[in-house]
């Protein structure tokens, strides 16, 4: 079985994340949303929330699950037995990011990371800008799956 897990925190899923989860379905029999826990980051959303989310969005898809970890993600992969980290790209600066990073995993462990371009109407999204969006008052609603709804 071919297991990918998509790591990150999530802070909100982002339609570009819902995007590359849904065309990640058709390359691997399982793909595990990892949502990282980092103390040190103070986040928007609850790790519940975030994962309410996710799962939400993808409530009627059965290859999809969401779970949380702490530490290194190759250590993860290892524990839920993944193969392969997956990575979405915006722009160069992700590439060269993830690259590093790539690499160092490899290094580390056999995983390997399976990049995939995000689509031209969501690479301009990031968690960040939806987060600045919603602490100004505006319509994050175009910016996010229809699951993230705040109360």
């Amino acid at each position: 079985m071919k297991r990918a897990i998509f790591p990150g925190s999530f802070d909100p899923i982002t339609l570009g994340h819902y995007d590359i989860i849904k065309r990640s379905i058709t390359l691997f029999d399982d793909v595990v949303v990892a949502i990282g826990i980092n103390a040190e980051k103070s986040y928007m959303f609850s790790l519940e929330e975030r994962k309410h989310f996710i799962e939400e969005a993808f409530k009627d898809e059965p290859k999809v699950s969401v779970v949380t970890y702490e530490g290194l993600t190759i250590d993860f992969c290892k524990q839920i037995n993944a193969q392969f980290i997956l990575r979405g790209l915006r722009n160069p600066a992700d590439f060269e990011f993830e690259k590093a990073i790539a690499h160092t995993n490899r290094k580390l462990s056999k995983i390997e990371t399976v990049f995939l371009l995000t689509a031209a109407n969501t690479s301009y999204i990031s968690s960040s800008i939806v987060r600045d969006v919603i602490r100004n008052n505006g319509d994050y609603t175009k910016l996010v799956p229809n699951s993230v709804r705040l109360k």
